[in-house]
């Protein structure tokens, strides 16, 4: 068996994560918190994207039978920094002693894409969210997928991936997840998707991609949960605060973690809003390149026939603005972010109240 590196950085107590080339290597059921970084080889070049990875065993004997186990990603897409802060949160202060349980962090998914402040991974052009269950022998992007499905999914049944708008677009804050067609399955999602306490929860079309990270835990039974923290490729306090306190209730909930679930925006009286945003057509695209002029705020309830924004066309800065309009009524949960706007991009989600997700 090839050798485990591990590099120092000052005294001996101080070292870094180990660096692990087969993931057989890594042991899930070593008691405690352990570093690692994960070397998938360049495709190109001689060298390796390191991906970072803590698992971490509850040292604290479980009062109820075999804790479920969680998994926690950020940086599924590298502009996206809410998830990748938080991850890397709970990866310094989540503390054995006071869990029971397994709970394995990946804060950089995608790495590469992290590195450089892009969507996709620049060593291969793949969008991580695209790329499940992956390929052992495909791309990077490919393979690091592969991992997660082969190597992680097994050893947890909750996971949780958390996403911001980065520059696609702005969201309103809220968990999100599919219309898990299992009821059961579909009501202990919305159950520990609440514990996030945002504002919304979205129930979101299964049919505007493929190979996401969230669909291929769903389809092997996981608890999976979505959301959107934040927008804009900044790192904002609210949904950085809502990622790691929520996760941290989610291992309250279910034993994992010691303490009380807790409200994570106490001002806001009400329970997270379910809405639904399943239907394709509910996803508005861009009719024509322009510059987009928003009239209203995300989150804000919007009429049937509103005027939601204006597309403007400077190549002839005479001609009047492309006026864009509710095609039905609701909340607006999303909306394009940049003031360019290119022909075919969603350019806003409207989503309806559905039946109350209960107390939280």
């Amino acid at each position: 068996m090839p050798p485990r590196w591990r590099l120092m950085r000052g005294p001996a107590s101080e070292t870094m994560p180990t660096i692990i080339h087969n993931p057989e290597q890594i042991d899930f059921e070593k008691p405690g918190k352990h570093h690692y970084q994960l070397a998938f080889h360049l495709d190109s070049s001689w060298g390796n994207s390191l991906v970072p990875l803590t698992v971490i065993n509850g040292l604290r004997p479980s009062a109820a039978g075999a804790p479920p186990g969680l998994a926690a990603f950020g940086g599924t897409h590298g502009n996206e920094w809410e998830g990748q802060v938080a991850v890397k949160r709970l990866c310094e202060e989540l503390d054995p002693a006071e869990m029971c349980g397994r709970v394995i962090l990946m804060p950089q998914l995608s790495e590469s894409a992290c590195a450089v402040n892009q969507r996709i991974s620049p060593l291969d052009q793949v969008n991580m969210n695209r790329a499940f269950p992956g390929n052992p022998r495909g791309t990077i992007s490919y393979r690091i997928a592969n991992f997660v499905k082969r190597f992680v999914f097994p050893h947890v049944r909750i996971v949780v991936d958390i996403h911001a708008g980065g520059r696609e677009g702005g969201f309103a804050l809220c968990t999100s997840f599919h219309p898990v067609p299992d009821p059961a399955q579909r009501a202990e999602i919305e159950r520990a998707a609440a514990l996030f306490d945002t504002p919304f929860m979205l129930i979101y079309s299964s049919r505007m991609a493929s190979g996401l990270l969230t669909d291929e835990a769903e389809a092997d039974g996981k608890i999976a949960i979505g959301g959107e923290f934040g927008f804009g490729e900044g790192v904002h306090r609210t949904g950085v605060l809502h990622a790691y306190e929520g996760v941290r209730n989610v291992l309250r909930h279910y034993g994992m973690l010691t303490g009380s679930v807790v409200r994570i925006d106490p001002r806001r009286p009400s329970p997270p809003r379910l809405v639904d945003a399943r239907n394709l057509e509910d996803y508005v695209p861009c009719p024509r390149a322009g510059v987009w002029e928003p009239l209203v705020d995300l989150g804000q309830e919007v009429e049937q026939g509103q005027l939601l924004g204006r597309l403007h066309d400077f190549s002839d800065h005479s001609a009047d603005a492309l006026e864009l309009r509710a095609h039905r009524a609701g909340v607006l949960l999303m909306m394009n972010g940049t003031a360019m706007c290119q022909k075919g991009v969603t350019l806003f989600v409207i989503a309806r109240d559905v039946l109350p997700a209960g107390d939280f």
